[in-house]
């Protein structure tokens, strides 16, 4: 989900409210990092990149657990200064950009099976972040994909469109005529 009409002075303005509430938390942790600031996808992005490989580790967490709070209570503290919702991500060391590869190769994995098989697939429930790659992975792939459940056990489903096969058998009737 874009951000509806913020202009890039107000992305800017919550990174930096983030980048700034983010720092206070590194120095009560006594922890040391550095924190790049950006915008992608029409999102503000913050990440605490590590000065060494020790301490740093601890703000992931299992499976991204930490990074996962550190974004929602980011998020809050925003919201308080500007008075408005805010998507912005949060990274810690690159671990986004690795799970993105990891969900990407899961939801390239199911389209394949979905692709032999012509049967849906369902894949482990998923947070919002992680539901939205595969989607737009299965989107970029020509196949659809549709959430299911409640929080925290939303996972996704990859199917075949309903007219794919359909289309597929008139294009190797039209190539056979």
């Amino acid at each position: 989900m874009v951000q509806e009409d913020k202009t890039v002075d107000q992305l800017n303005e919550e990174a930096d409210i983030a980048a700034d509430y983010l720092e206070g938390l590194l120095d009560i942790a006594d922890y040391e990092g550095d924190i790049e600031m950006g915008i992608r996808n029409g999102r503000p992005m913050v990440q605490i990149v590590a000065d060494d490989d020790t301490d740093i580790k601890h703000l992931i967490g299992r499976g991204g657990e930490v990074v996962d709070a550190l974004q929602q209570l980011t998020r809050l503290a925003v919201q308080q200064r500007t008075g408005e919702r805010s998507h912005l991500i949060v990274d810690v060391d690159g671990f986004l950009k690795r799970k993105r590869q990891v969900l990407r190769d899961m939801a390239l994995d199911a389209v394949d099976e979905v692709r032999e098989t012509g049967e849906a697939v369902d894949l482990k429930p998923m947070n919002s972040f992680e539901r939205k790659v595969v989607h737009d992975v299965v989107r970029d792939e020509g196949l659809k994909s549709r959430s299911h459940g409640e929080e925290p056990h939303r996972y996704v489903t990859v199917y075949m469109k309903q007219n794919q096969d359909a289309e597929e058998e008139f294009e190797e009737d039209f190539i056979e005529e």
